[in-house]
């Protein structure tokens, strides 16, 4: 009797092990998890405020995924640290694929600005790299400073009086800024808020005088006429945008960071099992790629890109080096990116 008990445990134990396997990177493949997926919710939590643009696109990409997956998206915004918080959160979840992060690039930052430890690189890995975008510099529609010669020459004449709002350090406008600062010798003083709807908020109550987010969240507001874009930051101009001027036109010097820009895109936990992460990779890419959403990047003035796997992990380590290296360059870091071992993008 005991003799079949024991053997009766073994088959089980062997059952179990023969249902999960690990893949090339060590990430565990449960065939059974993989199969059944998704069982529950899946939360999809933004590292952004609401109005931004990582809420705006994550918001109108996710009930097209629902109709794919098969299960609801449910949307959370965990503001904060320049995402920081909500990247942490999504890295402290399970690995089950039920919690994904939606993100910019800010975590690119994170390591050389000593923010966080955590890192797309060695923390997560892309489902999906959305879209690419712009960032764009504007003021107020009832501001003095009509181009982008008159505030910088203002804040060089004023130092440290005109107010740059930013989404604290390692967002897009504290990039933008190190450009403006490094290259131009103008001098802001900064007021950081929580993404990029707060700090746009803020432009329109007067709090601040000038700051940079993406162009798909300041488009609405100039197309109202309530702030003016001074410049795109890019070496010519955008198609939604085609009036507004690149800032190479007036500082060829800044071409040299070019081209940079932020981008969206969604992650999951580095340990996600490799049979989940190739189904939602596969929804997204589907969702991405449907002409209602389509015309939903085009009006946002954001670049299609819907790239996933290597060609999407090769991307991110492109922006993180010029990002990286660029903030360092212009003082703005203490540490070296050598540290972490990230590359120049001409060495890579």
């Amino acid at each position: 009797m005991k003799k079949n008990i024991l053997i009766i445990i073994i088959i089980f134990v062997l059952a179990a092990c023969g249902s999960e396997t690990e893949n090339a990177d060590g990430q565990v493949d449960n065939e059974d998890v993989t199969s059944s997926y998704p069982e529950k919710n899946i939360d999809g939590i933004i590292m952004w405020g609401e109005g931004g643009a990582t809420d705006i696109i994550g918001r109108t990409l996710a009930p097209i995924v629902e109709d794919e997956i098969g299960s609801s998206l449910v949307m959370q915004n965990k503001a904060g640290a320049a995402g920081a918080i909500a990247t942490q959160y999504v890295y402290d979840q399970s690995a089950d694929g039920y919690t994904l992060l939606f993100g910019a690039e800010n975590p690119n930052l994170y390591q050389v600005l000593d923010i966080s430890e955590r890192s797309y690189q060695e923390d997560f890995v892309p489902v999906s790299i959305i879209a690419n975008s712009f960032a764009g510099i504007i003021v107020k529609e009832d501001s003095p400073y009509e181009n982008l010669e008159e505030l910088v020459d203002a804040a060089k004449e004023n130092p440290n009086e005109l107010i740059f709002g930013t989404t604290g350090e390692g967002g897009l406008p504290s990039v933008v800024l190190a450009m403006l600062q490094n290259e131009l010798k103008s001098e802001f003083r900064t007021v950081p808020y929580e993404g990029e709807g707060p700090v746009s908020t803020a432009l329109l109550g007067g709090e601040v005088d000038v700051t940079s987010v993406t162009v798909s969240a300041a488009q609405e507001y100039v197309e109202s006429g309530d702030f003016r874009m001074l410049a795109v930051v890019n070496d010519e101009p955008i198609d939604s945008l085609p009036d507004v001027p690149a800032i190479t036109d007036a500082y060829p010097e800044i071409g040299k960071y070019l081209p940079w820009g932020p981008f969206q895109a969604v992650f999951a936990h580095k340990d996600t099992p490799t049979g989940v992460l190739e189904k939602l990779t596969e929804a997204f890419e589907t969702a991405i790629e449907t002409d209602e959403f389509k015309e939903t990047l085009a009006n946002l003035g954001m670049e299609y890109m819907n790239i996933s796997g290597q060609e999407a992990i090769d991307f991110v380590d492109q922006n993180r080096s010029t990002s990286a290296w660029m903030l360092y360059e212009a003082g703005e870091t203490e540490k070296s990116p050598e540290e972490f071992n990230i590359p120049k993008v001409e060495e890579e």
